[in-house]
């Protein structure tokens, strides 16, 4: 049972991107209601994958990365940005919630420019550390 977590995280994360990414393009065509939709249910989304991820890791702490050469250091520049950007994004997320909910948009549009990118790369980041070390390069 475990050992399907990594993998389930990944496809959460997966889901995460798309449903981010659809959301971006909904408020370019300036469909709110499927924007607020969309970006709840990535909400939603990433509570589901952080609970599970800390459950997992809780249980099986650190994972070890097999590589090495070139890719070590690599693996590790990838994995510690993701980790800092990770721990920047989820005030940054309720930050730019907190903004929509009290409708105040100007605010809300100003920090979702920041928080877009950093949390794709952050999911992107974490299905690189997942394909690296569960897949390419695993104990």
């Amino acid at each position: 049972m475990i050992q399907i977590l990594p993998h389930v995280l990944a496809i959460l994360n997966i889901t995460a991107i798309c449903l981010i990414t659809i959301s971006f393009y909904q408020i370019k065509q300036q469909n709110r209601i499927a924007h607020r939709n969309l970006m709840l249910m990535a909400v939603l989304i990433s509570i589901i994958f952080m609970a599970i991820y800390l459950f997992y890791h809780s249980l099986v702490g650190n994972v070890k990365f097999a590589g090495q050469g070139i890719i070590r250091p690599i693996y590790f520049s990838i994995l510690i940005s993701h980790v800092l950007l990770a721990a920047f994004i989820i005030p940054l997320i309720l930050t730019t919630i907190s903004f929509s909910l009290r409708k105040k948009f100007n605010t809300h549009k100003r920090i979702a420019r920041w928080t877009l990118p950093i949390w794709i790369y952050v999911s992107v980041t974490g299905i690189i550390v997942y394909v690296l070390a569960f897949h390419i390069y695993p104990v």
